[in-house]
């Protein structure tokens, strides 16, 4: 009995220790995906969490599990509460969207119906469809764009975009490539709804 006790005991032991692992590899990517995105590198990173660029270096690199302290400090770097930085690093969700488990959100205001088809933490890409309804429109600040790069592809329509005063009709089957950080406007000028894909990553 007690021989099967140990044994049960070594591989709950090795199946924690696996998890541990496992979480640690998470963060570690996590915090380095949060620092790049935000074009930071390792010396600003030591200058707004207070933890050395060595120190930063070694958990990206999976050298070392940092503390609650550190995280702590990493977390508050990033605008983040620890449970925030936890739930990104831990939160990454199945590869496989399914088109019934895609996200939908519609906006009260312009009926402008967003679905996430595609989002992942550990993933720099995101795919989000649009369907924007006959003479609406919406602006988005050039802030939302400080550290991605944005592509959007027309399914159905005409839409308007106006990116720092510059102004392009997309008809269907249009792709356009987005320049440096601006405020943009979407608009649908015509009677009929408009559907259009948003491919963006992290620059």
């Amino acid at each position: 009995m007690n021989g099967l006790f140990i044994h049960i005991e070594f591989h709950y032991k090795k199946r924690m220790n696996t998890i541990v692992d496992d979480i640690n590899r998470a963060i570690a990517q996590r915090i380095r995906l949060e620092r790049e995105a935000r074009g930071w590198s390792l010396a600003e990173m030591a200058d707004r969490s207070a933890v050395s660029k060595a120190a930063i270096s070694k958990i990206e690199r999976g050298e070392t599990s940092p503390t609650a302290t550190i995280l702590v400090r990493i977390a508050g770097a990033f605008d983040l509460t620890l449970a925030g930085l936890l739930i990104r690093a831990e939160g990454a969700g199945s590869r496989l969207s399914r088109a019934a488990d895609q996200p939908v959100w519609r906006d009260p205001e312009t009926g402008y119906i967003r679905r996430q088809i595609f989002v992942r933490p550990d993933h720099p890409v995101e795919i989000v469809e649009v369907q924007l309804p006959p003479g609406r429109r919406v602006t988005m600040p050039g802030s939302s764009y400080a550290h991605i790069r944005e592509t959007v592809l027309v399914k159905s329509g005409t839409l308007t975009l106006i990116e720092d005063n510059e102004r392009f009709d997309l008809e269907a089957g249009d792709c356009l490539g987005f320049g440096p950080p601006a405020d943009t406007l979407f608009a649908n000028e015509t009677e009929d709804p408009v559907l259009y894909l948003v491919v963006l990553a992290r620059s």
